[in-house]
């Protein structure tokens, strides 16, 4: 284990924020209305220095969802507090702090929706994804699970998928990787939280091999999404990654929910195309012999196609863009 108060003399920026949450959640899945089954936060100072840590079980009043990744049964969470019953304590560890995850928009999203259920709000404003801070440090790993991330700085995990230690893993990742930032002069990566103010638990009728969809639901955030910063290089090629700068599109119904993807893309570095041109570097569908006017087009200008489970694995490494 990292020593929390070994640090090299730093000239910290005066404008990094003044305090992080680093934060992992277990969920029952992936979807807009999975639920939070456990959740850990590590409060950390403006340096990266734990303060203190915090975990609880939460009862999703539902099927856990994948017991073989996470541990947790439905005898297991009978008696957790429901997620009411911890979002007090829940905001306090997060108040005036940064949120600090690993896929930090996935955290953020499944928290917001708990509190949009319980007639809440959390208060956070701003969140960094390490994936992202990794990114912009040019850190050498060979992929970005946090596994990679912590053997880059020597931290063990101890389990995988559990919450605690998970948190415990990046907060203890994450302190060098602030400091690495603060020597070399680097922005750090933060984006802005935006809170559900609203929540309909529309039924919704699942689909044979797609976990529940969002459409039961009439919300959706209002926002523009910043130009990206890079040159589209061109159209995806199969068997070579993505890069930063193409054009993505979507159509149809996604597993996960579509703004979760979008946003998972532009953290990647990649540009969200609201409709299909001879410019649209690649279009992904899971039903790609519909008759929509994405499809259609995408067909007739041969733009490349994959499915959901193919973009999720390529986002995992999107090359950079070229100087």
């Amino acid at each position: 284990m990292l020593d929390d108060r070994t640090t090299a003399e730093t000239t910290w920026p005066t404008a990094y924020p003044q305090g992080y949450a680093v934060v992992d959640v277990e969920t029952t899945g992936l979807a807009r209305d999975d639920r939070i089954v456990s959740a850990a936060v590590y409060r950390l100072d403006a340096q990266g220095n734990v303060e203190d840590h915090w975990y609880t079980l939460v009862n999703p009043r539902r099927d856990p969802g994948p017991v073989w990744i996470h541990g947790l049964t439905s005898a297991m969470l009978s008696d957790a507090p429901l997620f009411e019953d911890i979002a007090a304590e829940f905001a306090d560890r997060l108040a005036d702090r940064v949120l600090v995850a690993h896929n930090a928009i996935f955290d953020w999203q499944m928290i917001a929706r708990e509190y949009a259920r319980a007639s809440a709000t959390a208060p956070v404003r701003q969140r960094l994804c390490t994936i992202a801070l990794s990114k912009e440090l040019n850190l050498p790993l060979p992929n970005h699970k946090l596994e990679s991330l912590a053997a880059h700085f020597g931290v063990v995990q101890q389990r995988a998928h559990h919450a605690l230690d998970d948190a415990r893993v990046l907060a203890e990742a994450f302190r060098p990787s602030l400091h690495a930032a603060a020597e070399g002069g680097v922005r750090l990566p933060l984006l802005e939280c935006r809170p559900l103010t609203e929540w309909s638990d529309s039924p919704v009728t699942p689909r044979v091999g797609y976990q529940a969809s969002y459409r039961g639901s009439s919300w959706r955030p209002s926002r523009k999404r910043p130009p990206c910063p890079h040159p589209n290089p061109g159209r995806f090629e199969d068997g070579k990654p993505l890069k930063q700068g193409m054009r993505i599109a979507f159509s149809g119904d996604t597993s996960v929910e579509r703004e979760l993807l979008e946003d998972r893309a532009v953290e990647a570095g990649l540009h969200i195309a609201t409709s299909v041109s001879r410019l649209t570097s690649l279009l992904v569908t899971n039903d790609p012999d519909s008759a929509t006017s994405k499809t259609v087009k995408a067909k007739s200008f041969g733009t490349p196609v994959v499915d959901e489970a193919a973009f999720t694995q390529l986002l995992r490494d999107v090359a950079p863009a070229e100087s």
